[in-house]
């Protein structure tokens, strides 16, 4: 087991916590994945990491437990077909429905896009390739947890009410990017008008009102609740999702994320995968007890 070790204040925001509206009902909104309806939630002061988790932030972690992730285990991890050479492609296999992720033999956080990558020019971005259950050994170690689904929510409205993004309700005030999302055609032209064809710095763009960076775009992150799309519009407390179930929510939208194809680059927006998947656009970000 991963060592713990006392959680530093140190690159944390503590947030006070209170009562925000939680959900939207917004047109953008895909029913299936249960951001309906807007309800009432409470949530105690907490803390949370201002960025997601580093490449160098995660190497620490795994010199100091020698820690073996998921997909370094089973030898493979999906890899975007994009940024593949065309034999790459053809050698390897889809995802079901989604022919644009591909399996890749030697994927993992150290190699994100199979054997001959690395992460040296990118210590400062975040780690991906990693599953919920690496993502919970990383906290643990860290002496921190993963975020609630509602904790993750509050934080990333950054104390805007009902807003579609972090800073507001336009995608680029001023004409500015704020996230890093797909621009072009999805899947075959990224023009990477935000600056960014794959991931982008944890600390790209402005933080928002809380001081929280990239909360939407860039990676895909992990929170701890198990995933329902069926909420009651009772208010509620400090919910932490149903006690069954084989997903896990991820928040935020990535890099990918494109409105032809996935708008779930919204504050409100939610997907769910099994806590042993992992690919090339998911990472996490940490919180603690006040």
């Amino acid at each position: 087991m991963p060592r713990a070790r006392p959680a530093s204040g140190a690159g944390m925001v503590t947030l006070p916590g209170g009562m925000f509206r939680m959900g939207n009902e917004d047109a953008y909104a895909n029913p299936g994945d249960g951001e309906q309806p807007v309800r009432e939630v409470t949530v105690p002061p907490f803390r949370m990491d201002e960025k997601a988790v580093t490449n160098a932030r995660f190497a620490a972690f795994v010199k100091d437990t020698e820690y073996v992730t998921a997909a370094e285990r089973f030898g493979w991890s999906y890899v975007f077909a994009g940024f593949l050479a065309p034999e790459q492609v053809r050698a390897t296999r889809g995802a079901a429905g989604t022919p644009w992720w591909r399996g890749v033999e030697g994927a993992s956080w150290r190699t994100p896009e199979g054997p001959g990558s690395g992460v040296d020019e990118r210590a400062h971005h975040p780690v991906v390739h990693v599953t919920w259950d690496d993502a919970q050994a990383y906290a643990a170690w860290a002496g921190k947890r993963l975020p609630t689904e509602a904790e993750w929510e509050y934080a990333a409205r950054g104390g805007l009410d009902q807003a579609r993004y972090p800073w507001g309700d336009e995608l680029t005030p001023r004409g500015q990017w704020r996230c890093n999302i797909w621009q072009g055609d999805f899947p075959v032209v990224n023009t990477t008008d935000d600056g960014h064809l794959g991931t982008a710095p944890v600390d790209a763009y402005r933080p928002n009102a809380y001081g929280l960076f990239n909360m939407v775009g860039n990676v895909w992150e992990w929170v701890a609740d198990r995933f329902t799309a069926a909420h009651s519009a009772a208010p509620s407390t400090d919910p932490r999702g149903p006690a069954e179930g084989d997903r896990r929510v991820m928040r935020g939208g990535s890099y990918l994320c494109h409105d032809s194809y996935c708008n779930r680059y919204r504050v409100a927006a939610r997907t769910a995968n099994t806590p042993d998947s992992s690919s090339g656009n998911c990472g996490f970000r940490c919180a603690a007890d006040v």
